[in-house]
């Protein structure tokens, strides 16, 4: 059995090698000066959509980083989407969107979803191309304008920016997930952008067509495991179906906005238990069509879902049979070596956005945890229908009845009911959310079905 185990070290050591570095530096030698058609001449009409849960006065900073954009302000509009917060962040947008006629605030009446609250705004809007970001960020002012270049073609269908650390100096964890970020964007996924078929897309900031919005709908809306809602993970969801249904992705690094890393290790595994369930979803789901992209593209994808089923194993036989420190050991040199590439690579940055190397040296000791015992539990609790961020309160996902002051539509539509809804200057409009739906407890039956039937 130790015989097994020094295999799979070897094999686990041979996939990151190959999956990490090769990859990239493939791209380096056999793609070296080719360049990615870009078309600054083109300026589509824009709505930036903020989906909102419980983000509090925050709120009020991503509206006016997203109004300063160095864009035409008649080709571009803001729709939040308020998806029923618990914490008054409803009424923080409101009255930041009364100092601006471009902004108009939506309220769901119950919690539908981050993609189902960007669902609405999509439908709210005529706006060609539809850029999607995070309530908790803070969106560099050049960066709507980076992300609208690449959309040089018709199946260019999602363009993703850069996600970086706001607080990175704040503590040694923030400061791990500054390089990890880093190394992430720059190195790890560089085999995907270069072939049109990123995989994921951040929610942070990412540009879609809203044609192709609106065509993946419907399945969109109806996103499930094993019978039962689910709400983490729909970025991925969403990027994964775009390249599924032949469209092409890609992300621009100079695009840039900054979020708030967690700060302790509490929220940091709750963190990446979400992400684990995602992963593990639509590694799965993709197996249906990802072999049907550049065969780069395949094996990487491959690789990735690979590691996070097999690290898990590796770890559990090093326990069995005396090799966990040896482990601990590689995965630290593995990271020492990541740290090196990050001070190479990160030259260019200014010193202030910069932080020691030696700080991934605490993924060694980070990663063994976060694959050993987080991936069984997100395999087992793959049917949570949390937002689970940042410790936030749970969402309502009943009526919320509450009344704030702003001007109510009594208006109905078939299937809709009315909901709390604003907007300011002349574009307003009455707003409506679907009809509340009793959903039926899931039977043992239900569990024992395929994972969705979109897969």
């Amino acid at each position: 059995m130790p015989e097994l185990l020094v295999v799979l070290l070897q094999a686990f050591l041979l996939l990151l090698l190959a999956n990490r570095y090769l990859g990239r530096f493939f791209l380096w030698a056999f793609r070296k000066g080719e360049e990615h058609e870009l078309d600054e001449s083109y300026q589509p009409t824009v709505t930036v959509v903020i989906p909102l849960f419980n983000e509090g006065e925050e709120i009020r900073k991503t509206i006016r980083s997203v109004l300063e954009q160095d864009y035409s302000p008649d080709k571009l509009d803001v729709i939040v989407v308020d998806d029923c917060s618990t914490d008054g962040s409803y009424l923080h947008a409101y009255r930041e969107a009364q100092g601006s006629p471009r902004v108009r605030v939506m309220r769901n009446s119950v919690n539908l979803g981050k993609r189902r609250a960007i669902n609405r705004a999509v439908r709210a809007t005529d706006a060609e191309i539809i850029v999607s970001v995070d309530s908790d960020v803070l969106v560099n002012p050049d960066a709507v304008r980076l992300l609208l270049r690449h959309f040089t073609t018709p199946d260019m269908a999602a363009v993703g920016g850069r996600v970086d650390i706001s607080n990175k100096h704040d503590n040694w964890l923030t400061r791990m997930q500054s390089v990890k970020y880093f190394y992430s964007y720059y190195f790890t996924k560089g085999l995907e952008p270069a072939y049109k078929s990123v995989m994921c897309l951040s929610g942070c900031l990412t540009a879609y067509r809203r044609s192709v919005l609106l065509e993946l709908e419907p399945i969109l809306e109806e996103r499930a495991v094993m019978g039962v809602p689910i709400k983490y993970g729909e970025d991925r969801f969403l990027t994964r179906h775009i390249v599924k249904a032949g469209y092409k992705t890609t992300m621009d690094l100079d695009a840039i906005c900054k979020t708030k890393a967690v700060e302790n290790l509490e929220d940091y595994f709750a963190q990446q238990l979400r992400w684990r369930r995602s992963n593990i979803v639509d590694y799965i789901g993709g197996f249906t069509h990802v072999w049907k992209q550049h065969p780069a593209v395949a094996i990487h994808y491959f690789s990735c879902m690979a590691g996070l089923l097999f690290y898990p194993t590796l770890i559990t036989f090093s326990l069995l049979y005396g090799w966990f420190w040896p482990l601990i050991m590689a995965q630290v040199g593995l990271n020492a070596a990541m740290g090196v590439v990050y001070s190479f690579m990160s030259r260019s940055q200014p010193q202030q956005e910069k932080v020691s190397p030696l700080y991934i040296l605490g993924l060694g000791f980070v990663t063994p945890v976060t694959y050993c015992l987080l991936v069984p539990v997100a395999f087992f609790t793959l049917d949570s229908g949390s937002w689970e961020t940042r410790g936030h309160d749970e969402a309502v996902t009943e009526p919320n009845l509450s009344v704030v002051p702003s001007p109510v539509s009594e208006s109905r539509e078939p299937g809709l009911a009315p909901v709390i809804g604003i907007s300011s200057g002349n574009r307003s409009r009455p707003f409506y959310a679907p009809t509340p739906r009793r959903h039926r407890k899931s039977s043992s039956r239900d569990r024992h079905r395929a994972i969705s039937n979109h897969y």
